[in-house]
């Protein structure tokens, strides 16, 4: 469990990037990537989109080589006072991860009027609680699944458009 606090980078500029290197903030980030093979995002939706910190973190971490998101399960969450739970957020923040080679999870979470949906430390409609539990359930056991059973990792690169058996660019060591 780590806060975006936990990984400060500056705005993404690429002057900087070719004087200073990549952040401590975004190297702290490839190393967690690279110790696991699964990572949940919980993000708010800031007008229709992710904030712009997680993003500008995203975009740091990008630089690094070999791609730290590539290969990587990834689970996104949302909460929000709104209808939406979220919801708009959590697809506009897809589409970097999986353009950078994670494997976004297809059923993301999003809980709408979040302000009013606890009891206590849990989701008060049962259902709903249930729901989440599922979800996160199933995140797990494909993201293990998937160290052992390489068919299940080919199935799901080729489900997104990739093939398997060529590097991506984007992971290539510099």
């Amino acid at each position: 469990l780590a806060p975006i606090r936990d990984f400060d980078v500056p705005a993404y500029d690429s002057d900087v990037e070719a004087r200073a290197g990549i952040p401590a903030g975004a190297q702290e980030l490839k190393r967690r990537l690279s110790e696991d093979d699964a990572f949940v995002i919980v993000s708010p939706e800031y007008n229709a989109s992710m904030p712009g910190s997680l993003k500008n973190l995203i975009d740091w971490t990008s630089r690094s080589r070999p791609q730290p998101f590539h290969e990587r399960h990834g689970l996104l969450l949302s909460a929000s006072p709104s209808m939406g739970g979220g919801n708009r957020g959590l697809w506009a923040l897809r589409v970097p991860l999986e353009h950078l080679g994670a494997r976004v999870f297809p059923d993301m979470f999003s809980l709408a009027m979040a302000h009013k949906a606890f009891s206590g430390d849990r989701i008060g409609d049962v259902a709903l609680q249930h729901r989440f539990e599922k979800n996160l359930e199933a995140f797990l056991s494909l993201a293990e699944a998937a160290k052992h059973y390489p068919c299940i990792k080919k199935a799901w690169v080729e489900f997104l458009g990739e093939s398997p058996g060529h590097p991506a660019d984007r992971v290539e060591a510099s």
